[in-house]
């Protein structure tokens, strides 16, 4: 099992999963008192909860946590779970003899992988806000359990992915975190290497998923795919400024993911910031770009080959036996 590090003052990460079924959710936990916190949904097929208190003409200032699931729709009950969790930790905001904490979520579509009835649930949601810690797995763990790549030419010739994190600093005390799960329907790729996506008839080899959409290939995956995630700072932000930050994440996207933000995905990524540091609006959407595409590289370098697909690994490293 690989692990990561969040280095962000305050902030938690916690996962859970379900080995057999293939799927699982992650959650990220906002400091105590909460977070500023933005998102932009891109692609056309998205499945998300409480997108629309973080518009910023909107009353809520802060949120409590991110839930990020696979299950598809069905997976949106694991931020219940969340829900129920910190409710009964005191944690959101005091309403009569209640407190409601604030809980923003997405799912990506997992269920032809595992068992097409297995999918994050209330429980499951609780579990890993109770596993949520600055230590924290990645690969094949949490919403990256799941994941796969390179759908373009049907779901039996997709590579496993998974869940990575990724973290930049500067002298200034500035801090910018990105947690993905890579669920796309198309290729992750590094410069001129392609480092999992579509896989060629004999499973040995990978295909361009450039070349592919250059040749116009027929594919019928609508709702199959998503890449979701969460960006973590400390910097000063306002809930409009998250939201700016959150556009500009999603070019980190564009940089390891061919295709992106297709008709076939539901790209989502959050910003969460806690608002210790000081710092240009820019240079945090920069480094959040940056984080993003290492994350993705993250995400499909951990993961192990699950359920048939294999991984960049069993091609390229030996590994062998999905």
């Amino acid at each position: 099992m690989t692990e990561r590090t969040i280095h962000v003052p305050g902030f938690r990460i916690g996962t859970a999963e379900d080995r057999k079924g293939l799927t699982g959710v992650t959650v990220i936990l906002a400091p105590e008192g909460g977070a500023a916190a933005g998102v932009d949904v891109r692609g056309c097929a998205p499945g998300t909860r409480e997108t629309d208190l973080l518009r910023p003409e909107k009353t809520v200032e802060q949120i409590h946590a991110v839930v990020l699931s696979g299950g598809s729709a069905f997976g949106l009950e694991a931020s219940c779970g969340v829900m129920r969790a910190l409710g009964t930790l005191g944690v959101g905001f005091p309403v009569g003899p209640v407190t409601v904490p604030i809980v923003c979520g997405a799912v990506l579509f997992d269920l032809m992988i595992g068992e097409s009835t297995a999918f994050p649930d209330r429980e499951m949601g609780e579990l890993a806000a109770a596993r949520a810690d600055v230590r924290f797995p990645v690969g094949c763990h949490g919403a990256g359990t799941g994941a796969t790549v390179g759908k373009l030419i049907g779901a039996d010739r997709c590579m496993k992915s998974g869940a990575g994190y990724a973290e930049l600093s500067l002298p200034s005390g500035l801090v910018v975190g990105a947690y993905i799960a890579v669920n796309a329907c198309g290729e992750v790729y590094d410069g001129e290497t392609i480092l999992a996506g579509a896989l060629s008839e004999d499973h040995k080899s990978i295909v361009s998923s450039h070349n592919l959409m250059l040749d116009g290939a027929k594919r019928d995956l609508a709702g199959m795919n998503t890449t979701i995630g969460c960006i973590v700072t400390n910097a000063r932000l306002t809930k409009a400024q998250c939201t700016a930050v959150a556009g500009m994440s999603h070019d980190g996207l564009a940089r390891s993911i061919r295709p992106v933000h297709t008709t076939m995905d539901g790209d989502t990524l959050f910003v969460m910031a806690s608002g210790e540091v000081e710092a240009p609006v820019d240079t945090v959407g920069y480094l959040a770009e940056e984080t993003v595409r290492r994350a993705v590289y993250d995400a499909v370098l951990s993961a192990e080959g699950m359920g048939g697909a294999p991984s960049h690994c069993d091609l390229f490293c030996g590994n062998g036996g999905f």
